[in-house]
């Protein structure tokens, strides 16, 4: 860490010879236009806080767009609301010379509600984009904003997305001398110049000629490549609520803060809740009683007015509303949970299939969704309350498998939600099937899904309109030409939940006919659809992100007179990349085909990628194996 005594003064100003001078993309470094997409030219963010409440952001931001494949980065996005206001922000685009083009005003950008279906909410945003395709060309913005409200700080991340080569960025915090700015490199070790002027102590971070990065697939996700630095406040307020966010216990006691005497529920909703569990002796019944009463009174909305984005709104409006967002639902069963005797806590976590890693040694803002948590002895019984089909206890690809942040009375607790296994996420697929002299397949296919591998089925059940459900089985399986006929699901609930889906399916040409042979793959319905390049350079980790285990048992007549030619043999794979066995039998009518695949959660350094490669094409090549058969005289 540096100490510096500097003189206090920020410059936004550029003239138009400067400018033309600083963006000739002739002056972009061959290094940063490698295997780029863009370049971001200049960032620079300051950030003054005035107190606790108050702050002022100015941001500079310039992007060269090198062709077609970035121009979703050339357009520019500011929201605002209660707690944010715009007091401008200006707009320019430049061509490749460097020469301005055009040039946008706050008053002439598109102004929009973030209110969507089922939403409602108070924050609106300002939006622009110069929609430019001539190649390359330059786009420059700058804003002002306050913020009048705090709980979070924008990271710094001086490399913008993937592709994205950065030449200067600069991340500079103006704070009272007595204020505590906490800060954690994330991916590097950048830390920042500090210099003090008068009563103010001035953070600077500050990198030049970063070349672009690439995301690979099956490889970690942005956050975990990228090189950024966290930031976020210790003493803070919104709302005129205060808190302290240096540690989690502090954390954790704002945001009961907020929750307080918002658990009062109205006479009905009481009378309802003893009615439900007065006669039931066991938790766990209880729980599920009211976790059904939930699903089948409320709906999920998301509510996001005024300080409503981090407060839920109370038991007593959801119960008259019947409607809440994540925040509203999970402080209701939490309520519900507390009339039948049962504690129950407010849990603050990130939900989604791609999000960051909770933190858990930097307490700040983190997560996006709230889930609720009932506390059994030795176990937990976990509840997705926005969810009108989850069963009790489940939490899946969405919020399983993940730290999360538990509300208890004395504060906040890292815990980690329930793990899925290979056990667990399972597909086991029987098919019986016929096939006729000129190819064409007819089967009837039973398959149990179950754990994180009924999800999608349970959406087609429950939620999928007729043309997604059509949608969705037209794209089910990995053969050319097929239509399915019949279509039917029956669910199973509990803490792995089960789904039982019964299909028809007809596929002429299924089956390639020359001659006197006929060529059938058995895997009908289960095969591997990809290979791994093999010329490929691999940088980071292979992730395997999901623990699954697939089970195929195919029962297929053949037409009358044939006889095998050639069979494939027993294939069997017990690798550290997951294990694979599949036998074929042909007796005198019938093709009798099993597989069986296995993978688990595990992550496998670059080193590893020239044998994963093998691995997978071995898989590949055993799916698409064929049956010769030869018919006789």
């Amino acid at each position: 860490m540096k100490t510096q005594f500097l003189s206090y003064g920020i410059v936004f100003v550029l003239s138009l010879q400067a400018a033309a001078q600083t963006y000739n993309v002739a002056l972009i470094p061959d290094s940063l236009r490698k295997r780029a997409l863009a370049v971001l030219r200049e960032e620079e963010i300051t950030l003054e806080i005035k107190s606790p409440e108050k702050a002022i952001e100015k941001i500079h931001h310039v992007i060269t767009i090198l062709n077609e494949d970035a121009n979703d980065y050339s357009g520019y996005v500011s929201e605002y609301g209660k707690f944010i206001s715009i007091n401008w922000i200006d707009g320019k685009l430049y061509d490749a010379a460097g020469k301005e083009v055009k040039r946008v005003k706050t008053k002439d950008m598109q102004d929009e509600s973030y209110v969507g279906d089922q939403l409602m909410g108070d924050m609106r945003y300002k939006a622009h984009d110069f929609v430019h395709r001539t190649y390359p060309y330059t786009v420059e913005y700058e804003e002002q904003r306050e913020r009048n409200g705090i709980l979070s700080f924008r990271p710094w991340q001086p490399m913008f997305y993937t592709g994205i080569s950065t030449q200067h960025s600069k991340y500079v915090i103006i704070a009272p001398a007595s204020y505590e700015v906490r800060y954690k490199p994330v991916n590097c070790t950048l830390e920042p110049a500090i210099t003090v002027a008068g009563d103010k102590k001035i953070y600077t971070w500050e990198v030049s000629n970063l070349p672009a990065l690439h995301l690979e697939p099956a490889g970690p996700g942005w956050q975990e490549i990228v090189p950024h630095v966290l930031i976020a406040p210790s003493d803070f307020e919104v709302a005129g609520y205060k808190g302290n966010m240096s540690s989690w216990e502090n954390y954790g006691k704002f945001i009961n803060q907020l929750r307080a005497g918002r658990d009062i529920l109205p006479d009905d909703v009481k009378r309802k809740v003893h009615e439900l569990t007065d006669g039931l002796t066991d938790k766990r019944q209880k729980a599920y009683a009211l976790y059904d009463y939930l699903q089948k009174t409320t709906r999920y909305i998301n509510v996001s007015l005024g300080i409503g984005g981090w407060q839920p709104f109370p038991a007593q409006y959801v119960a008259t509303k019947r409607y809440g967002d994540c925040k509203a639902l999970s402080n209701f069963m939490v309520a519900l949970l507390k009339e039948a005797g049962i504690k129950a806590n407010y849990v603050v976590i990130y939900g989604g299939e791609d999000v960051p890693e909770l933190v858990d040694d930097f307490p700040s803002l983190q997560g996006n969704h709230i889930v609720t948590c009932v506390p059994l002895g030795k176990d937990s019984l976990w509840l997705e309350c926005t969810d009108q089909t989850v069963p009790a206890g489940y939490m899946g690809a969405f919020t399983g498998e993940r730290k999360a942040i538990l509300i208890d009375d004395d504060g906040g607790h890292i815990v980690r939600t329930p793990r899925y296994s290979s056990a667990d996420n399972t597909r086991c697929r029987v098919v019986q099937a016929t096939i006729a002299d000129d190819g064409a397949l007819d089967a009837d296919i039973r398959t149990r899904y179950s754990g994180v591998q009924e999800e999608e089925p349970a959406e087609v059940m429950n939620v999928y309109t007729p043309d997604r459900r059509q949608k969705y089985l037209n794209e089910l399986f990995e053969i050319p030409t097929y239509s399915v006929d019949k279509s039917h699901y029956d669910q199973q609930k509990g803490l792995i939940p089960v789904v039982i889906e019964d299909l028809h399916v007809v596929s002429p040409n299924y089956a390639t006919v020359t001659g006197k042979r006929l060529f059938v793959i058995p895997s009908l319905f289960g095969r591997a659809s990809n290979r791994l390049p093999a010329d490929s350079v691999r940088h980071y980790d292979f992730i395997d992100r999901e623990a699954f285990t697939h089970i195929d048992s195919v029962t297929l007549k053949i037409p009358a007179g044939y006889k095998p030619e050639s069979v494939p043999g027993d294939v069997s794979i017990d690798s550290r990349f997951g294990k694979y066995a599949a036998t074929v039998k042909v007796t005198a009518d019938k093709i009798v085909y099993y597989r069986r695949y296995e993978e688990s959660m595990a992550r496998f350094p670059p080193a590893d990628y020239p044998e994963l490669v093998k691995f997978y094409d071995r898989l590949y090549k055993a799916d698409h194996s064929r049956v010769v058969l030869v018919k006789g005289q």
